[in-house]
């Protein structure tokens, strides 16, 4: 019994004397009583009650491994759930060239990219990127948790996101996959907006990062990033970068020229190399990369220390401040072609597409162009001058200009009036009588059809009327008149008989040929049209004549040859067949007559030594001037004016007045001597003038025994074309144009001697 009762005692300390003592929890404390028992030791002394950690201990650990367990299992559950999103193509630069195969331009939106291979990336930009941006790169699970802890807690005590921690993988996660993508109103081309900066947004990059790094290689990731990120001045990725700042190739990239650009990735703005202002403050972070590099093992100390003393040097951002003048000339092709390509592949393509497009464009003959008309109005105050060349056996623009400055001034004098490309056209004066001349080829009238061509004329004809009176138009002066043949009378550009030619045919005859032959712009069906005086532009005036050239053979003006996508697949264009708009035999007879013009006519001084036809115009009061013409390859228009329009061209380098015959034709001769240069000899098609029938409605009094010659003029000797001769007297009679309001309540223009 006393051993039985010593081990319970053992047990239980609370048994007294074979009683069993319970102490009364203090729940269970009677009512009126101060304190329980107090527990008692042996040898007389207390024993506390054992304090809430030692007895609860266990929670300490339980519930903060409850609750990580839980977060745990809440981030494997939607790691499970995650999946990368589906990303558009990254933004690439679209390159442009000429027809020869060299880069004239790129288009791009708010992102210059160019996609690389990885392989083509020099081991330099990987080794200096990885140095300064990610150390543990290629050891890392796609996160770095040191670092995040280390941002977490800068971000705590600074109260707001301050510090990033993020690896490689993250940064290409938040720059790619982690945000959303917006269409640019403007360019249509998908725009990516950054995510905000908050603690679940940085817990979501990390779970895409872990999973990026699971479904990629580390080089692919690498890759990734580097053709992704910005560096400043416009660029993203290395190979935009290396161009802007290099240019050369990510491929051709140095070692000192890695660590300038590796730099710049943290903050592009304050480590601008082009900012004089931060010279110092980028020299020193091109230095640290270098030393991040050593100590990295990629370069070694005594090769550092080599480079460290070099100069800052940007040569690419150089180059392209000196280069600022180059789109100031050609930027008005440019623009064409971006609104072309834009129509018919769409702006987000083209913006952001990474295509590659090659145009039309003859870079020598462009130059030519430009020389051209520099030569001929090179005085401060002049007017502007556009041109442009076609080849009509494809419809290939060659040649390009409209304005002397597409930086200062974007209106396109050669698109003017063209929709889409504002401002309104010009008056075509007497450049414009060619479509009466076809629509009465079409209608069988003999060039040797002889018509009265007086000083002054009435057009009884009612549908000639103009303010519900006859149509009353008079030549320049009363010395323009007599008798001429059809033929003469486009050589020297006689109105009264144009005039009575249009009367004849009708109105909506010359419209329909106008329109056939390459005018797009709204003719209205006025007798008055046969001189010029609706409003139409340079580039459909070329293409009409380029369609004589052609033989008949309509082909649409195009500024693009080919369209190749970023991965090298041809893209189909929307280049057209040529259409046979007029007959063959007709455009050889037109041919026939408007080489006239450069042989004895209005239009000697485009004369270049070899078969060619054109056509002379002049606005009323010399507000535009123009020369048309062409050869079997080439056909090319020079229009000559003030920007603002309606100002007389009066006075203008030697001479008094300036009509189609004088500077337009100048700048036409020497444009198409350079760009014939080279080019074959060719003859225009034999005309069948025999076929041709028809007389004038009206036969011309007979003439009266003079020495005066009634048909057309012998050839004469052209003035020199390379130098600015005074404007001569084409031979007698010299017909002018001066006419009478036309049925548009607008003045009709002149065309004095062209």
């Amino acid at each position: 019994m006393d051993r039985r009762l010593q081990r319970r005692r053992a047990r239980n300390p609370w048994v007294e004397s074979g009683v069993l003592a319970v102490q009364t929890p203090p729940s269970r404390v009677p009512k009126g009583a101060k304190h329980a028992a107090a527990p008692t030791k042996k040898n007389g002394q207390s024993r506390e009650q054992p304090g809430f950690f030692r007895r609860y201990w266990w929670l300490f650990i339980a519930v903060p491994g409850l609750v990580a367990i839980m977060v745990l299992g809440t981030l494997l559950y939607l790691y499970s759930q995650l999946d990368l999103p589906k990303t558009p193509p990254p933004l690439q630069t679209t390159f442009v060239y000429d027809r020869d195969g060299r880069q004239i331009a790129t288009f791009h939106a708010a992102v210059n990219r160019t996609i690389v291979p990885f392989e083509d990336m020099d081991p330099s930009i990987r080794e200096a990127v990885i140095a300064t941006e990610d150390k543990n790169f290629y050891s890392n699970p796609g996160f770095d948790p040191i670092g995040i802890l280390r941002a977490a807690w800068t971000d705590l005590v600074a109260g707001g996101a301050v510090e990033g921690g993020s690896t490689i993988t993250q940064q290409l996660v938040k720059n790619v996959y982690a945000g959303r993508y917006v269409e640019d109103p403007e360019t249509g081309v998908m725009i990516y907006e950054t995510p905000p900066r908050t603690i679940g947004q940085k817990v979501r990059e990390v779970l895409f990062a872990v999973k990026l790094n699971q479904q990629y290689s580390k080089d692919e990731i690498l890759a990734k990033y580097l053709n992704t990120i910005y560096f400043g001045h416009g660029a993203y990725g290395i190979q935009a970068a290396a161009r802007t700042y290099f240019d050369k190739d990510a491929s051709q990239l140095s070692a000192l020229e890695s660590a300038t650009l590796a730099g710049l990735i943290r903050e592009p703005s304050s480590y601008d190399p082009g900012d004089p202002d931060n010279y110092d403050v980028a020299l020193g972070r091109r230095n640290y990369v270098l030393d991040q590099m050593v100590e990295e093992g990629y370069l070694r100390a005594e090769r550092a220390d080599e480079l460290r003393v070099r100069p800052l040097k940007t040569p690419g951002l150089d180059l392209a401040a000196e280069s600022r003048e180059f789109p100031a000339k050609l930027g008005y092709f440019l623009d064409y072609v971006r609104r072309t390509a834009s129509k018919q592949f769409g702006g987000a393509n083209v913006y952001g597409g990474g295509y590659r497009i090659t145009t039309t464009l003859d870079s020598d003959w462009q130059r030519a162009a430009q020389v051209a008309v520099a030569n001929r109005l090179d005085t401060p105050g002049d007017p502007e001058a556009a041109l442009v060349a076609i080849d009509p056996r494809t419809g290939a623009i060659r040649a390009m200009i409209g304005g002397r400055n597409f930086q200062r001034e974007q209106l396109n004098l050669a698109l003017t009036g063209a929709k889409g490309f504002g401002g309104t056209g010009r008056h075509a004066g007497s450049a414009f009588k060619v479509f009466t001349l076809v629509a009465a080829l079409e209608q069988n009238m003999s060039l040797n059809s002889r018509w009265n061509g007086p000083s002054t004329i009435t057009i009884p004809d009612p549908k000639c009327y103009t303010d519900g009176e006859p149509w009353t138009l008079s030549n320049a002066s009363d010395s323009e008149s007599g008798t001429f043949t059809l033929l003469s009378a486009t050589s020297h550009s006689v109105n009264t008989v144009f005039a009575q030619v249009a009367s004849h045919v009708g109105p909506e005859a010359i419209v329909d040929v106008a329109n056939r032959m390459g005018i797009r712009s709204k003719l209205d069906p006025f007798c008055s049209i046969t001189l010029g005086t609706e409003e139409i532009n340079p580039l459909e005036m070329t293409n009409a004549y380029a369609t004589l050239a052609a033989n008949g053979v309509r082909r649409w003006a195009t500024p693009i040859e080919r369209v190749e996508s970023a991965t090298g697949d041809e893209i189909p264009t929307s280049r057209g067949k040529g259409q046979q708009v007029i007959s063959r035999r007709d455009a050889a007879v037109a041919t026939y007559a408007l080489e006239s013009v450069i042989t004895y006519g209005t239009g000697t001084n485009a004369s270049i030594g070899r078969p060619a036809a054109g056509k002379t115009g002049t606005a009323q009061d010399y507000v535009d001037a123009w020369f048309c013409g062409y050869v079997p390859q080439l056909a090319t228009c020079v229009w000559v004016g003030y920007r603002e329009g309606e100002i007389p061209l009066e006075n203008i380098e030697g001479f008094s007045a300036v009509y189609g015959g004088t500077l337009p034709a100048l700048i036409w001769h020497d444009f198409m001597a350079g760009a014939t240069q080279n080019m074959q000899v060719k003859d225009f098609p034999e005309p069948q003038l025999e076929a041709y029938t028809g007389l004038a409605p009206t036969p011309p009094p007979a003439p009266e025994p003079t020495d005066q010659p009634t048909e057309s003029p012998e050839p004469t000797e052209s003035p020199e074309p390379t130098q600015s001769p005074e404007p001569t007297e084409s031979p007698s009679p010299t017909p002018t144009e001066e006419l009478s309001p036309s049925p548009t309540a607008s003045p009709s223009p002149a065309d004095p001697g062209g």
